[in-house]
Formats: C-alpha cells, sequence, structure tokens
C-alpha cells in the first residue's frame, strides 16, 4: 500500500494510477472508496486509508454506490508478499470457502489457521473469511448492475450458499435490496439465451495488442481464435462445452468479457481465470518501481509499459504446447498442437461460427494416444503420454496454492521435463509472477547485452528483479 502521504495526494487529485491500490474509508458516512470517487472530497480528519476493499469492510465501513468499488482494477493477489498467502488468495478466488471452511483452506496451505489468519492481517489487512465475503458481495454486485440475471442466479454465481443470504449480505452492505440497484438498461438487456458480457478493468497502461499477437502466434486452431482486436477460445465448465471472448472496450480502462454458455453458475469461476489470464490485476507502477533500478530492463520498460504475462486457461493444455514446443519453432509446435486437437480433441458445434468449433483433449483421450501418427517425435509423444497420465492419476497437478519450487520438484520429476519447461508452464498456467526459465538461450543472450550469459550469471542477475521475474522473461523475449 502507498504511504499515507501518497493516499493523500492520489485521493485529493483523483489519480488513476493508484485506482485499486486503496480505498478511502470516510467516518462521517461509514462508507468506503475508490481514490477516483467523483463525490466531493471529505475533510481529512474524517478518512481513513485501507490496503484492500476487504479490510474496510472488515473495519465496518460500507462500500459506494457512486464509485463503485466492484469496478476497481486489482485485487489483493496481486499485492501479497509470500508465497503462503498468494496461495490461499488463489484459492478464494476460485471459491475455497463459499463452500469451504477457513480450517480446509489452512490445510490445503499447509499452515494452521490461526497463522493463516495473522499473515493474512499483516499481508492484507483482513483476514481470509472478510477477503472471500468482500469478493463475493462485489462480484454479486457487479452482476446485479451489468447483467439482467434473475437474483437467484446471481447469488449462485457469486457464490452464496442461499438466496436469503445473498439478501441479507447486499441489504447490509448497500442498505438496499439488490432490485433496487438494478436500474440500468443496459444491465437488462444483459443475459439472455446464456449470453453474458462482464467488464474487467485494468490498471493502465496495459498492451492488449501486444499479448493478443503472443496468442496469436500461439492459439491452436480450433479450440482459439485470435485477431487484432479479440481473443477467443472453447471451453468446459460444470462438464458443459461453451466459448468466450476478450476484447478491450474502446475509451474504457477495461476488457470485455463476453461469455457464451448456459449455465450462469459458472461465471464467477470463470471471471477469475479469465482475469488471471488476461493480467488484469497486475500494478505496472509496482513492477516499473522494481525494473528501472536494472539497466538492462530500464530501457525495455520504459518502452513497453504496458506489458502484461499471457496467461492460459487451461494447465495440461499448455503443459502438452509446451512439450510440442521442445527444440522446435513456434509454429511447427503450433501445427502440432492443431493436429492433437483435430485429431482426439471434441467438436464443439456451437462454437464453429466463432472459429472455436474443437475442444482441446482431456488426459484421459491422450495418455494412450499413439501421437507419432500425427509427426510427433517419439520421445515427445511418450512425453506427452506420461504426463497426461500423471494429470489424470493425480500425481501432479495445477493446484492454485503450491509453491513454484514445489511444482517444479514435482514436474522436473517426470521424464522429458526440464526446470524450463516447468517454469513456462508456472509462469503461464499459474501466473506466478516470479517464474524464471533462466536457461532458456534467447533470455540469457538478450540479458547478456553482447554476449551469452550462463544460465547461472543469469540467475544471479535476475535475483534484483525479484518479484517480478516473469514480467522480466516476457520484457527480454519481446527485444529479442
Amino acid at each position: 500500500m502507498p504511504n499515507a502521504a501518497a493516499c493523500e495526494r492520489a485521493r485529493l487529485t483523483r489519480d488513476r494510477r493508484f485506482d485499486g491500490l486503496f480505498f478511502t474509508a470516510v467516518t462521517s458516512t461509514g462508507i468506503y472508496c475508490r481514490p477516483v470517487c467523483p463525490a466531493p472530497a471529505p475533510r481529512r480528519d474524517n478518512v481513513r486509508y485501507y490496503p484492500s476493499a476487504a479490510a474496510a469492510a472488515a473495519a465496518g465501513f460500507r462500500p459506494c454506490l457512486r464509485c463503485r468499488p466492484e469496478a476497481a482494477p486489482g485485487s489483493p493477489l496481486h499485492r501479497a508478499r509470500s508465497e503462503l498467502v498468494a496461495g490461499a488468495l488463489r484459492l478464494i478466488e476460485q471459491g475455497a470457502l463459499d463452500a469451504g471452511s477457513l480450517p480446509q483452506l489452512a490445510r490445503r496451505v499447509g499452515v494452521g489457521e490461526r497463522h493463516l489468519r495473522r499473515v493474512f492481517a499483516e499481508e492484507i489487512g483482513a483476514s481470509p473469511l472478510d477477503v472471500a465475503a468482500t469478493r463475493r458481495l462485489l462480484f454479486a454486485k457487479q452482476l446485479v448492475g451489468e447483467t439482467a440475471l434473475p437474483m437467484t442466479e446471481v447469488a449462485q454465481a457469486a457464490g452464496y450458499a442461499s438466496l436469503r443470504r445473498f439478501n441479507a449480505a447486499f441489504s447490509a452492505a448497500y442498505g438496499k435490496a439488490p432490485r433496487e440497484i438494478r436500474r440500468s438498461r443496459d444491465a437488462l438487456a444483459n443475459g439472455g439465451s446464456g449470453e453474458w458480457t462482464l467488464r474487467l478493468p485494468y490498471r493502465a497502461p496495459y498492451d492488449f495488442a501486444q499479448l493478443a499477437a503472443f496468442y496469436a502466434r500461439r492459439a491452436i486452431p480450433g479450440v482459439e481464435a485470435v485477431d487484432a482486436t479479440a481473443y477467443r477460445r472453447s471451453f468446459v465448465a460444470d462438464g458443459v462445452p461453451g466459448w468466450f471472448a476478450v476484447e478491450p472496450l474502446p475509451g474504457e480502462q477495461a476488457l470485455a468479457l463476453r461469455v457464451h454458455h448456459p449455465r450462469s453458475g459458472v461465471l464467477g469461476p470463470l471471471a477469475a481465470r479469465v482475469k488471471r489470464m488476461f493480467d488484469v490485476d497486475a500494478d505496472p507502477r509496482a513492477i516499473a518501481m522494481v525494473f528501472r533500478r536494472s539497466p538492462v530492463l530500464a530501457p525495455l520498460i520504459r518502452r513497453w509499459p504496458g506489458q502484461r504475462l499471457p496467461g492460459a486457461w487451461d494447465g495440461f493444455e499448455l503443459a502438452v504446447r509446451a512439450v510440442l514446443g521442445q527444440q522446435v519453432s513456434v509454429a511447427a509446435a503450433r501445427t502440432l498442437a492443431a493436429r492433437v486437437a483435430a485429431q482426439y480433441g471434441t467438436p464443439y458445434a456451437d462454437g464453429a461460427a466463432a472459429g472455436v468449433g474443437v475442444l482441446f483433449p482431456t488426459p484421459e483421450r491422450l495418455a494412450d494416444a499413439p501421437l507419432e501418427t500425427l509427426g510427433i517425435t517419439r520421445a515427445r509423444a511418450q512425453t506427452i503420454r506420461t504426463l497426461a497420465a500423471a494429470v489424470h492419476d493425480g500425481r501432479i497437478a495445477f493446484r492454485p496454492e503450491q509453491p513454484l519450487a514445489e511444482f517444479e520438484r514435482d514436474w522436473v520429476a517426470l521424464p522429458g521435463i526440464g526446470a524450463w519447461t516447468a517454469h513456462y508452464v508456472a509462469m503461464r498456467a499459474l501466473a506466478q509472477p516470479d517464474a524464471f526459465p533462466a536457461a532458456d538461450l534467447i533470455l540469457r543472450r538478450a540479458a547478456g547485452q553482447g554476449r551469452t550469459l550462463t544460465t547461472r550469471e543469469l540467475e544471479a542477475l535476475g535475483e534484483s528483479w525479484r518479484p517480478w521475474r516473469a514480467y522480466a522473461v516476457m520484457l527480454l523475449w519481446r527485444a529479442s
């Protein structure tokens, strides 16, 4: 969180760079706001600053109806200082505390409940339960304001156990029933026939064109479709196929997520995954503060200030794509991935018109597949089969709470998987901001500025880039 003086300046000037980095609570009204709130600025002695919406809510303040905290970019995840808190936050974003308990969450991240509460208080300013409750409330408010979903479906999509609990929480927070909030014609027009559009706000700058170009070079035909203005892909949620599209909203610091799926209950988990995939919660200012101290990265971050991590929708799909890309060009790996999808994927007729009429094959489908017939070398075909079997039987997983070192250890134990592949998968599938495939030849050349560094030399150089080494990887790849 910025210091009090910076918060005060940002509040008085309504500086959008700080939107979502802290929240302003007003003791005279009992309301908390974004620093860009258009309401008249309150007196300084009535203002309190909090690092997250959850912290402000835990202190007894209600969200502002005017500046809409649910529309703020960023989340506590990007400000976690430890892998423990980051892993727990990823689980909370996936709904771990909607149906599960705090002791269960603590066990999943490998600590006691008391210790988890303590580190959350230190890093986030709120308890895990407070974070989960605020996430549910703000997402429900977004669905009420932006869609025509029935309130029962809003409650389900936001993670509430019942409509009664949703109504009680909403009324307590906003002083009004949900139906009194929904007055927008746009909202009433959004949500028919299994199609919804949600805003995903980000903190500028955001280089969507570069992100789209990265995806376009690696898109699996039939599964993904990318052009200069949008990304589309097929997916399966709750055992039912669907497809979504992501594109910038003109004139706004936000992306539009357009979802085509028959079940509205998937919106919460899907939006969380897409936000990670498109890295909308990143804080470019914090990343730039670290990189400006590096002679290697300073000119790159000035040239491309809106760099984001290109995440992945599905970890297994990305891992197969990474194995196919070992020691071959990006284009060659894309061709092989297209053959795998066409041969072993599942046709999806409803997505065909959008160019995403194929569902990528599941681990079960590839565990015994004779991939050599598709032109894949015997060694890589066997690696993919081993990988598919390990994912299928649970020996390896894409659990969001696992530390980077643990993920790397489990992956390099598989035949044909090295540290480069493990870190590349962690960087994109788990959105690990500090993943660092230091053995990469292009990275070692780009960072050496005239000579090729050894892997050990690059690792030593990269220590000063923590905890954002994955962003350094993207900048160096882009520069080369």
